[in-house]
């Protein structure tokens, strides 16, 4: 078993592709999840995650702020409490547009 406050886990920033977004692994393969890895994102105002797409699904459930997801072109607003599967394969970003940080959970599966 791993009990850790997400604080205590290091904020890291995302570079390509994205603007004002931090990253924390909160449970991924090093900290013995075998199938899913856990992350928390923070989006600042007007920050962006990367435009892109992969094989692999994302679960996400939005904590904090608003903002919006794009899939494809499509932008889909998004607030505190709405959850949202992202399928393998679809081009997307999550985008703040509010005046606060974006918190969100996101879960991918654990790769080899």
């Amino acid at each position: 078993m791993r009990l850790v406050h997400y604080t205590d886990v290091t904020a890291e920033n995302v570079e390509q592709g994205a603007s004002g977004v931090t990253i924390r692994w909160l449970i991924d393969e090093k900290a013995g999840g075998k199938n899913f890895c856990m992350r928390h994102f923070e989006i600042a105002p007007d920050g962006y995650t990367p435009h892109h797409e992969h094989a692999w699904e994302h679960e996400v459930f939005i904590l904090d702020g608003k903002g919006e997801v794009v899939s494809g072109d499509t932008p889909h607003p998004f607030r505190p409490g709405d959850v949202i599967l992202v399928p393998g394969g679809e081009k997307h970003q999550f985008r703040n547009t509010g005046d606060t940080r974006v918190r969100l959970i996101c879960m991918v599966p654990a790769r080899d």
